[in-house]
């Protein structure tokens, strides 16, 4: 489900003018896509999973990226830096919200203590990639009223080149039945998910939320009977390091939510 949820978040955090830019100015997705994407998911396997020493590193090595781009306002002419603290707080609550919110709508069983816990405790990976963790939203009253804050800042414009991309990635030619039957129904699902002042900018409607909560709940009930073994067997075995590390009372599971 955080697949869904990551390309859910690439939505949401395009709709943001100045951070989209920061994207397009200074790399061709379209054709490097698949790794940003792998490497987006390396960063947060690593904060969640790995050693203290293996996260500062990831963040070190996301900041020093960072300190070297910029991008310019076409309208008028200035350049900024992509480490912009606004910049950076709108990409990690993006993508924070759209884990937290797929996740819950899909039937994990997470309380609204627990996802104010999970919240709290990302303000180490927002600190991570240079953000203050004391200005992170720390539950979801926090997290609601900065996206109202920021929501008059929000715009389509070059978020629809990155909408037409989500819906039709480049894929090797026998690739492309697959993209047909799977990744248009996942980047649907994670369009369908987005909040509806979203859907207003982007210009596409999507179905009733009762609909999509349903498609959500069944896609979920798919994924989580797949066995634990087998999905965390899947590169680079985030999980199951940390296992052999911390032993196996350290195996995730839901049931260990109530402690």
């Amino acid at each position: 489900m955080m697949w869904i949820a990551g390309i859910r978040a690439l939505y949401l955090q395009a709709l943001h003018p100045r951070a989209v830019r920061g994207v397009t100015q200074n790399s061709d997705f379209r054709h490097e896509a698949w790794g940003r994407l792998m490497r987006t998911a390396g960063f947060v396997g690593t904060t969640t999973y790995g050693t203290t020493e293996a996260a500062e590193r990831a963040g070190a090595r996301v900041r020093k990226i960072h300190r070297m781009l910029g991008a310019t306002d076409p309208g008028t002419g200035e350049r900024y830096g992509v480490d912009e603290p606004a910049l950076l707080m709108w990409v990690h609550c993006a993508e924070i919200g759209s884990y937290l919110h797929v996740l819950r709508r899909s039937g994990y069983p997470l309380t609204d203590a627990h996802a104010d816990r999970y919240l709290a405790e990302h303000r180490h990976s927002a600190r991570l990639v240079g953000l203050d963790p004391d200005a992170v939203p720390a539950d979801r009253t926090e997290l609601a009223a900065y996206f109202d804050r920021v929501r008059p800042e929000l715009a389509a414009g070059e978020a629809r080149e990155v909408d037409d991309f989500l819906r039709s990635p480049p894929v090797p030619p026998l690739l492309v039945p697959a993209r047909a039957l799977l990744w248009r129904r996942v980047a649907h699902l994670a369009y369908d998910c987005l909040p509806p002042y979203a859907h207003e900018l982007y210009g596409r409607p999507a179905p009733p939320p009762a609909t999509v909560t349903r498609r959500l709940r069944a896609t979920g009930t798919l994924l989580r009977g797949i066995p634990a073994r087998l999905r965390w067997q899947l590169p680079p075995k985030h999980i199951l390091s940390a296992m052999a590390r911390l032993g196996p009372a350290a195996r995730p599971a839901p049931y260990k939510l109530g402690r």
